[in-house]
C-alpha cells in the first residue's frame, strides 16, 4: 500500500503544479467562483488521473507472455524515464503552463495532459501486487485533493510553488523504479 501511495502522490504531482498555476491566475474570482472552479478542477484531475493508469494497467495484462517477462524492467525504465521528464519539466514551470481563460474544454485538455504519463504508470500496475482497480481509484482520489488544494495555494500564493512539486513527484518515481530493481 506504501508503494500505491507514493505511486499516487508522485503522479499527482504534475495535476498539483498545474492546478497552482490555475489557482494563481483566478485570485480575483469572488470565494463562490473559486470554490466553483476548485471542485471542478478536482473532478476533472481527479477523474483523468483514475482513468489513464487504468488504460495502462488494460493494455499491460493482455501483453503475450514472451513479452511480459522483461515487463519488470521496461516498467523500470518507464518510472525512471518519466520521474527524469518530471525533474526536467519542473524547471520549466511558469505561467504561460496553464490556460489564461477558465473553460471546461481547456480544463479536460489540461487534466488530460497533465495525466498522460500515468498510462505508463499504470503498465506497472501489472508487475506489482496490488489490486490495480484500488490503485486507480486512491490515485485518482489523491489527484483530486491535490488538485483542489493546488488551486487554493496558487491562490494565495502564486505559481512558484509549482516546479517543487513537480521535482517531488519525480524523484518518488525513479525511488519506485528503483526500488522495483532491489
Amino acid at each position: 500500500m506504501l508503494e500505491i501511495s507514493l505511486l499516487a502522490l508522485a503522479l499527482a504531482a504534475d495535476a498539483f503544479a498545474a492546478t497552482i498555476g490555475l489557482g494563481s491566475q483566478h485570485r480575483n474570482n469572488t470565494k463562490p467562483q473559486f470554490l466553483k472552479m476548485a471542485l471542478l478542477i478536482g473532478v476533472y484531475f481527479g477523474v483523468a488521473s483514475g482513468l489513464m493508469p487504468l488504460i495502462g494497467y488494460a493494455l499491460g495484462s493482455t501483453m503475450p507472455d514472451w513479452f511480459a517477462k522483461g515487463a519488470t524492467w521496461l516498467a523500470v525504465l518507464i518510472l525512471v524515464a518519466l520521474g527524469l521528464k518530471m525533474l526536467y519539466e519542473s524547471r520549466s514551470i511558469d505561467d504561460d503552463d496553464t490556460p489564461s481563460n477558465f473553460s471546461q474544454r481547456k480544463l479536460l485538455s489540461l487534466a488530460m495532459a497533465t495525466s498522460i504519463d500515468s498510462i505508463a504508470a499504470g503498465f506497472t500496475l501489472n508487475q506489482l501486487s496490488v489490486n490495480a482497480y484500488l490503485a486507480c481509484l486512491i490515485i485518482g482520489l489523491v489527484a483530486r485533493v491535490l488538485s483542489i488544494l493546488g488551486a487554493y495555494i496558487g491562490r494565495k500564493s502564486g505559481n512558484w510553488f509549482g516546479g517543487w512539486a513537480e521535482a517531488a513527484g519525480g524523484l518518488v518515481l525513479i525511488a519506485i523504479g528503483i526500488n522495483m530493481v532491489v
